[in-house]
């Protein structure tokens, strides 16, 4: 079944007013170059893409079974058009309930909800001394146990403390099976940041968050990141991370992308929730552990989209920012741009930058769906 939309579209070389036609792939995008302040037609952009992604309409990842679904849907209804299931530190067992539950949503896709392109492993293999807001069942990685994992379901992204005893070679053997490691809840110091870049790793989870600061002396794992890293992901809730660090990141690491380890709190009310193993409490719009700690978020990509734009970057800067890097960043390119040939994966906004439609693989998703 073949669409057509009209309005001021996204495209790799720029905006274009007129219109997109796509069935399943867009098929073609004819019209003008012309910039949006010159009209007052709605904004189609590529759709949101998130690495890291927990949970959402009470239910959290670590459940397994139909929960992935529950989860992949919420995020589909605020533009996520597909994303990474993300699993906590856990003991083994629940490693490989979700990891299951995440492979088969992989390969059986439902409509009105997002395209789960694989997993984002982020625990056990992290320092257990920068938790967050993990539970403690941190350990060291073994390829063996890796290998095994993978057999679940496709582990696209792994984060990984680098200091630990072994890691630095198990980042080279997963970096060359073309898994992206990302550097994360570490204590490690800013030469160990830099080793593990050396040695394939090639982001860094939730930049600045469970990681060792910036000092002038001693640089940590945020000054690896701002001096050495092309991609790392950022949380732009505006809790988990200052403004002003937000823009010395967009200014210093080239192809940052945003995410919302969202959490099973997502497009709820204010209460207690799962996160793993841990009860988490919504207030205020954050999610915290009783002795306050961040635990996660209740962000969606839309509302990171207006968050980015709120701080000054322009429209076509912050879609980059919540698609194309994330896309570019795990290799795929058919998603994160409109072009002929990719997927339909896209976004319709009003002026104000509220959401109008989704389309997921050129399937319209029903914005009200529960």
């Amino acid at each position: 079944m073949s669409s057509t939309i009209k309005g001021n579209i996204l495209t790799p070389g720029g905006w274009i007013h007129g219109a997109i036609a796509f069935g399943e792939r867009v098929d073609s995008i004819t019209g003008d170059s012309l910039h949006p302040s010159n009209n007052g037609d709605d904004y189609i952009l590529p759709g949101f893409i998130d690495l890291h992604v927990h949970g959402g309409a009470g239910k959290d990842i670590m459940e397994g079974g139909e929960a992935v679904y529950t989860i992949a849907g919420i995020h589909a209804r605020h533009g996520t058009t597909s994303l990474l299931a993300t699993t906590m530190t856990a003991p083994p067992e629940d490693i490989d309930m979700a990891l299951t539950a995440i492979g088969i949503a992989a390969n059986n896709r439902r409509p009105n909800t997002a395209r789960v392109l694989g997993a984002h492993l982020e625990g056990p293999y992290i320092n257990s001394g920068k938790l967050g807001a993990q539970p403690n069942y941190a350990r060291a990685a073994t390829l063996a146990e890796i290998e095994r994992l993978q057999t679940l379901a496709k582990l696209r992204v792994i984060t990984v403390a680098p200091e630990i005893a072994g890691h630095l070679e198990l980042v080279r053997s997963l970096a060359d099976a073309g898994v992206r490691v990302q550097i994360g809840h570490t204590l490690g110091s800013y030469e160990d940041g830099v080793a593990a870049l050396e040695h394939g790793a090639v982001g860094f989870t939730h930049l600045f968050n469970a990681m060792s600061g910036l000092h002038h002396r001693e640089p940590g794992m945020v000054g690896a990141a701002l001096a050495h890293a092309e991609y790392a992901e950022l949380i732009p809730d505006l809790l988990h991370v200052h403004p002003g660090a937000i823009k010395v990141a967009l200014r210093a690491i080239p192809r940052l992308y945003c995410v919302t380890d969202s959490t099973a709190a997502t497009g709820m009310p204010d209460g207690e929730y799962m996160l793993g193993r841990h009860a988490v409490q919504k207030c205020m719009g954050g999610v915290r552990l009783p002795d306050g700690t961040l635990a996660g978020s209740t962000l969606t990509l839309d509302q990171a989209l207006r968050n980015l734009v709120g701080l000054g970057l322009d429209l076509a800067d912050a879609s980059k920012r919540v698609s194309t890097n994330a896309a570019d960043y795990l290799g795929l390119e058919e998603r994160g741009r409109l072009a002929p040939g990719t997927y339909a994966d896209l976004v319709v906004l009003d002026r104000d930058l509220k959401l109008k439609a989704v389309y997921i693989e050129g399937e319209i998703c029903d914005l009200n769906d529960a």
